[in-house]
């Protein structure tokens, strides 16, 4: 819930600076622009300082929490002057020394969307050396319900505070601020009831919700409450799933991205189209509708678990083919592929799948890039554009609203003869 991305939207230093900082200092500074990882940037004697709990335009007082020789880090302590795109944050741990799930909640939630298009426009140019805008594409990122920005989250992992009640860490640390629920997590998860437990020991417990209604507890890999397999249906089919396996934590994600990646790959009847990093296969469900009886659906995936209940969900779908391993050590072997749709984790496909994606006898014709990171997302577009695709359309879902995170579907297609 509180993973550290490191901010690598802007140089650290820009000249040497005049005075070193030290952590504990305090200063007035204003805020420029958003830099990727929650943070904003702000300069001060030379030094870019990578600030938290800001907002663009905003002129606040810090404190220095972190240095380094390539870069200072801050938290806001007061608001000097505050941007009108600021509002009191809905829960108490979302603050300097709370919680380090929540970066955003102090900020409206359209205006939260405008700085994730922002970031991903961003990191295209800084990373992928693309100009978006020259390419005639314009970034946005959509809400999905709940429109509040609460209520969605149906995964969730907690750590132990030293009291044996359940967590989250601050960001950039191992201490545990413990909690008695969360405002992003789905009501029927419970949170509530599982903060008044003390657990003993400090494996972390694990909630998962389904679409159903069917609530898991787990602790270490292991259900100590609730169904062993739960049921999530998507676009009219049901998909029985392992709760320790991977499925989008968002309760509107998994229709919201399928229904758009399948509208973007625009397949035909009787095509043949991978799916990488595929999981339990939410999308190869859809997909196999999608290219019919005719067609085949190559889904690629590593982890046995998920391996495992793909092969009970696709045990009477004929034309879905599943691959155990990795992605590079199939992808070479599959022939006449007509489309790809690459849904890789937080690290993105990489330098190696790409080139593997291009050395391929039979290209496909158009692949579709589904990411969580805009960063990795960026460097591998790069990749594909050098390798001859064109990058035709970009957009953002706030599948992860009052944090930094965004998933980003992008089109690249074969230039058309």
């Amino acid at each position: 819930m509180s993973t550290f991305e490191e901010p690598i939207s802007v140089e650290a230093t820009e000249t040497e600076p005049r005075n070193r900082l030290q952590v504990g200092d305090t200063f007035a500074l204003e805020i420029e622009s958003i830099a990727h990882g929650g943070h904003f940037i702000a300069r001060k004697d030379g030094q870019v300082i990578f600030v938290r709990h800001a907002i663009p335009g905003e002129k606040v007082e810090v404190i220095v929490t972190a240095t380094s020789s390539k870069l200072v880090r801050a938290d806001v302590i007061k608001v000097l002057e505050a941007s009108p795109f600021r509002v009191t944050a809905p829960c108490s741990y979302a603050r300097p020394d709370g919680c380090g799930g929540c970066d955003f909640q102090h900020i409206d939630i359209n205006h939260q969307r405008t700085l994730k298009a922002a970031v991903i426009t961003e990191q295209f140019q800084r990373v992928g050396k693309l100009d978006l805008t020259a390419l005639g594409i314009t970034v946005e990122v959509e809400g999905v319900l709940p429109s509040t920005g609460l209520d969605w989250r149906t995964r969730m992992d907690f750590a132990i505070g030293v009291n044996g009640h359940i967590g989250f860490y601050k960001s950039r640390s191992k201490e545990v601020i413990e909690i008695s629920d969360c405002l992003l997590a789905v009501e029927e998860m419970g949170i509530p009831a599982l903060a008044t437990r003390t657990w003993q020991g400090d494996a972390r417990i694990e909630a998962a919700v389904s679409n159903a209604g069917e609530v898991n507890i787990s602790r270490g890999g292991r259900s100590i409450s609730g169904p062993t397999q739960l049921h999530e249906t998507v676009l009219n089919h049901t998909l029985t799933v392992s709760p320790q396996s991977f499925w989008q934590a968002h309760r509107s994600a998994p229709e919201t991205l399928t229904t758009r990646a399948l509208a973007a790959l625009e397949l035909k009847k009787g095509a043949t189209v991978c799916d990488l990093y595929g999981g339990v296969g939410l999308f190869s469900i859809a997909l196999a509708d999608a290219v019919g009886p005719t067609g085949k659906v190559h889904l690629v995936e590593s982890d046995r678990r998920a391996i495992s209940d793909a092969g009970h969900i696709f045990a009477k779908v004929s034309q879905v083919q599943i691959h155990s391993g990795t992605v590079e050590s199939h992808i070479a072997k599959l022939k006449k592929i007509d489309a790809i749709l690459l849904d890789p984790p937080r690290t993105g496909a990489g330098e190696l799948v790409i080139e593997t994606i291009l050395k391929m006898e039979h290209r496909p014709a158009r692949i579709v890039y589904v990411s969580c990171d805009p960063a990795s997302l960026a460097r591998d577009a790069k990749y594909l554009t050098d390798g001859g695709y064109v990058l035709e359309d970009v957009v953002g879902f706030d599948l992860f609203p009052m944090t930094a995170h965004v998933e980003t579907i992008a089109r690249f297609s074969l230039p058309k003869d």
